[in-house]
């Protein structure tokens, strides 16, 4: 990842993922599974969809930040990374 942000937030979902804290949102969905997070993934994609007709730029902004997040955590679920994401759009668009 070339984002400290996004550095900050992959180890953050990876150690909610291995130590799975009492109170922690990200924990709660590893602990709801695999159903539930591909919910949340799809849940925040509308709404991305949503704000972009209808809402503020600021909304537009805020609700994308919010299907990253859910997205990296699908990702972390799969054992996948957002490195190899990168990757792949490197190899697409090189």
């Amino acid at each position: 990842m070339n984002s400290s942000v996004l550095d900050q937030l992959w180890a953050t979902i990876q150690a909610r993922k291995q130590t799975m804290p009492a109170g922690s949102y990200t924990a709660d969905l590893f602990r709801k599974g695999e159903n539930e997070i591909v919910k949340k993934v799809g849940e925040e994609a509308v709404e991305v969809v949503v704000a972009v007709k209808g809402e503020t730029d600021d909304r537009v902004i805020y609700e994308s930040a919010d299907l990253v997040y859910h997205l990296l955590v699908l990702l972390a679920w799969k054992g996948l990374t957002w490195q190899e994401v990168e990757e792949e759009l490197a190899r697409r668009f090189g």
